[in-house]
């Protein structure tokens, strides 16, 4: 898979309360089959189960890096 073209979203410099939210509203525009990059400063595990209980069945999670300094996803909506 190409990444080259994933817009990236980089949460690490984001206050943590205001980062769920913030990823929630970018899967949201995406259109079907689009996808974006998460940067995180650890495993966001807990964000793949709020996606999978929020919006399940309409969510492509897949990681790009993992650890131990940061973490790299490729979130995506389903074409």
């Amino acid at each position: 898979m190409d990444t080259s073209t994933l817009t990236t979203l980089d949460v690490r410099p984001i206050a943590p309360r205001d980062r769920h939210p913030l990823i929630f509203r970018t899967f949201d525009e995406l259109e079907p089959g689009g996808a974006f990059e998460l940067i995180n400063d650890h495993d966001p595990r807990p964000l793949y189960y709020q996606f999978h209980a929020e919006r399940n069945g309409q969510v492509e999670w897949e990681y790009l890096e993992q650890g131990p300094e940061r973490w790299r996803v490729r979130i995506g909506r389903p074409a």
